[in-house]
């Protein structure tokens, strides 16, 4: 296994997963299940694997879990949902309670502190986006948990920003809907392509150009 421990990672660790603190050996199986996942996904994972980076027998990992989806289920993805959740909203809790002049300022604010969240908890990102979509009862886990939350409190900055005659007088959602596109679409793709050593991007032109594109469409 790795030596540096992501910071949603350790939190999760220090908070216990279970009413019981893990033992030595569940701490080191979880951090691998964690790696291995986020480096393969589930589908190309093996238990074989998790086993030998934990430094543990795999019948150990049996032991605890009955399957490999179990040891998903049961310890990664829903544990990381429920108790990540005030983890990432405390991080962009810090953008959302700022108060800014501009929707373009604040879109900076937001793209920064999501960037430099996701640049330190990568695994996180990389199971989110590879196990969620796979697995319905996640989904919703994720949505109440976590998305509600985000959207309930960006619905009150863009409302503000409305308000002012700052924002194109569109519905609430829709203006939502178009910002998280446009954003995550920037972020996604900064963060699995143009971080590569052979991709041709400037990072600068394209927030430029994702930002302008918003406040022009957005416009009042």
């Amino acid at each position: 296994m790795s030596d540096a421990v992501e910071p949603w990672i350790e939190e999760l660790l220090q908070a216990g997963n279970a009413p019981n603190k893990m033992t030595d050996k569940q701490r080191r199986i979880f951090e691998a299940a964690i790696e291995v996942f986020a480096e393969k996904g589930f589908a190309a994972s093996s238990t074989s694997e998790i086993a030998q980076r934990a430094g543990v027998a795999e019948g150990t990992i049996f032991r605890h879990y009955k399957t490999k989806k179990e040891l998903l289920v049961s310890i990664v993805t829903p544990t990381m949902v429920k108790m990540i959740a005030p983890f990432v909203l405390r991080e962009f809790n810090d953008v959302l309670n700022k108060e800014y002049d501009s929707y373009d300022q604040f879109l900076r604010a937001m793209i920064a502190n999501r960037i430099s969240f996701l640049q330190k908890n990568m695994s996180l990102l990389k199971i989110v986006v590879q196990e969620i979509p796979f697995h319905p009862d996640l989904q919703e886990q994720f949505k109440q948990v976590v998305l509600l939350k985000i959207i309930d409190r960006l619905e009150i900055v863009i409302d503000k920003f409305k308000a002012a005659g700052k924002l194109a007088d569109l519905p609430s959602t829709t203006i939502m809907r178009l910002t998280i596109s446009a954003v995550m679409g920037y972020i996604a793709t900064r963060t699995f392509y143009g971080m590569r050593e052979d991709a041709i991007w400037d990072d600068e032109r394209e927030l430029e150009a994702t930002i302008g594109f918003l406040m022009k469409g957005l416009a009042p």
